[in-house]
């Protein structure tokens, strides 16, 4: 359906208007290969599979991720095999390998890749930055991407409660002409909640720039700015955290999911209202010129490259583990381990 927000008009679907046994009976004589059993792998193979679709996985063997999908009940000859031989059986090669993994199997990849098959993604850097990844699809097959707005985990719990995660859609290259009823399919299929039109680079310039920014690398920062004044002006760890962080994602934020900022302001003392009120603007102004630097940073290509030039390095697990061993041992977030543990447990 076409969807007005103010003078933009968006192309949205629904689970009403394209449902759930139109998906299947789209893709019935297709075989979703998920290749990858890391982030979004599981969340997605598993929705797929509970809502009835014929999904197989490809992961490395001996590895975690292996281990995880034989936990997860998928049967290794029968719908668990190598990335190689996962990739020769689907007709949908689903690529949710790390943005990493995806330039080094790559070469491998590109041998399966006849013509027929579709090759999809949930992320769109390996192709808005090709110049970088080389990956370059044939032309005689269908490329297309879903990119849940959150993570797999959340894709995962979100779908056993009968809920589901809003995902975008885009269509690189429509070969066979079905393009379109295959991505809306795959994306119903997954559980999202609807689906929004975008494009390849839309999808990873937006994502990039969200992860840097309100989703994780900007709250994180303001949750260490904040904490560490009111710890330097005498208040307790307890308190600093639950003013911190705790009252923002238990309360606040519930509010704002439900009803948006307004609403929630409007549920708060007036006290908070007017102080809200006046210094939102004065973030903004102090913000908006760094996240102008970060969309830069994003579309000319240099954080894709920065990334690559990261993750190619064979000691980075080592680096990732050491900088988020660091951010686990901070005074901010062993409070917070604390203080989760406190919290009541459901009746």
């Amino acid at each position: 359906m076409k969807i007005t927000f103010g003078n933009v008009e968006e192309n949205i679907v629904t689970r009403k208007e394209f449902s759930l046994e139109r998906a299947k009976n789209t893709l019935k004589n297709e075989t979703l290969s998920v290749l990858g059993y890391g982030v979004q792998g599981p969340g997605q193979g598993l929705n797929l599979k509970d809502n009835g679709f014929r999904v197989i996985i490809g992961q490395r063997k001996n590895s975690p991720s292996w281990d995880k999908a034989v936990q997860d009940g998928w049967i290794p000859n029968k719908n668990l095999f190598s990335l190689e031989e996962a990739s020769e059986r689907g007709s949908i090669l689903m690529y949710l390998l790390s943005d990493a993994g995806q330039i080094s199997f790559w070469k491998i990849l590109k041998n399966y890749l006849k013509k027929g098959k579709s090759l999809y993604f949930s992320h769109g850097f390996g192709l808005t930055f090709h110049e970088k990844t080389n990956i370059h699809p044939p032309k005689e097959i269908d490329v297309f991407l879903v990119a849940p707005k959150g993570s797999g985990t959340s894709l995962r719990r979100l779908f056993k409660e009968g809920k589901g995660i809003n995902s975008s859609y885009a269509i690189y290259q429509d070969y066979s002409g079905n393009s379109l009823e295959k991505v809306l399919s795959i994306g119903i299929g997954i559980g999202s909640g609807y689906l929004f039109e975008t494009n390849f680079q839309n999808e990873v310039y937006s994502d990039l720039v969200g992860e840097r920014g309100t989703l994780m690398g900007a709250i994180q920062g303001i949750f260490a700015a904040q904490y560490q004044v009111l710890r330097e002006n005498g208040h307790s760890p307890s308190e600093s955290f639950n003013e911190t962080v705790e009252e923002l994602t238990q309360s606040l934020m519930p509010l704002v999911s439900e009803k948006g900022m307004d609403w929630m302001y409007e549920n708060c003392s007036t006290t908070a209202q007017r102080g809200a009120l006046d210094w939102w603007k004065k973030f903004q102004q102090v913000n908006l010129p760094i996240f102008k630097e970060l969309y830069q940073e994003v579309s000319s290509g240099k954080e894709a490259k920065r990334i690559i030039t990261y993750n190619i390095d064979k000691n980075y697990r080592k680096k990732l583990q050491k900088e988020l061993q660091d951010l686990r041992k901070s005074e901010l977030w062993t409070v917070g381990n604390i203080i989760r543990k406190l919290r009541p447990e459901k009746d």
